[in-house]
């Protein structure tokens, strides 16, 4: 089993930049993928950026080139970084991570403001 405890969302105007932390607990070297995700009021929960199982990232397209998702594996955590935010980036960010079963965090808000 893995827990994720995200941190590092907020309050942002348009234009700024917020870095979203995952650290990830239990079976950390036996992630075969993880990822953000983000769910905004009245949608359904999307892929932002994500390793897969072979290492290589994959990311939505409304998020290239704005953001980049990056990890640690000696400490079982993944990061976003977040430039360039819109309005339309406001959402409840999970983290994500596969060990056999899927795993969420509790999610983290951010709020991008016009």
């Amino acid at each position: 089993q893995v827990q994720l405890v995200e941190s590092g969302g907020g309050l942002v105007q348009a234009g700024g930049s917020l870095r979203l932390s995952c650290a990830a607990s239990g079976s950390i070297f036996s992630i075969n993928a993880m990822g953000w995700y983000r769910q905004a009021p009245g949608k359904q929960r999307e892929l932002v950026a994500t390793f897969t199982r072979s290492g290589s990232t994959v990311y939505a397209n409304s998020v290239k080139g704005r953001f980049t998702i990056s990890r640690d594996n000696a400490k079982g955590a993944v990061y976003l970084q977040m430039n360039s935010l819109k309005p339309e980036d406001t959402a409840v960010y999970y983290c994500n991570a596969i060990v056999g079963s899927s795993y969420w965090g509790q999610g983290t808000q951010v709020t991008v403001s016009s």
